[in-house]
């Protein structure tokens, strides 16, 4: 019998395809969500903008958040995909 190991390269790599896929939805919806914060709240957007707005939201503060939020989001979806 074929001993089939769990850390196979074809389970990595869609392991780790999956994960980039779900991290880069998050960090989408991250920036997507503060865009629109330019256009409705603060209005500056609206005053200066989609270029100037565009601008004022890539920040790496704002990537690391996005990062951060992204991979506890991973986290959090896995355990709970696995859980129920």
């Amino acid at each position: 019998m074929k001993r089939v190991s769990i850390l196979s390269s074809g389970n990595v790599m869609k392991n780790a395809g999956r994960a980039l896929i779900e991290v880069g939805f998050i960090i989408f919806l991250f920036y997507s969500n503060l865009l629109m914060g330019e256009f409705e709240r603060s209005g500056m957007g609206q005053k200066r903008g989609m270029a100037w707005a565009i601008h004022d939201i890539l920040t790496r503060t704002n990537f690391e958040i996005a990062l951060a939020a992204g991979l506890v989001g991973y986290v959090l979806f896995e355990y709970l995909r696995k859980r129920f």
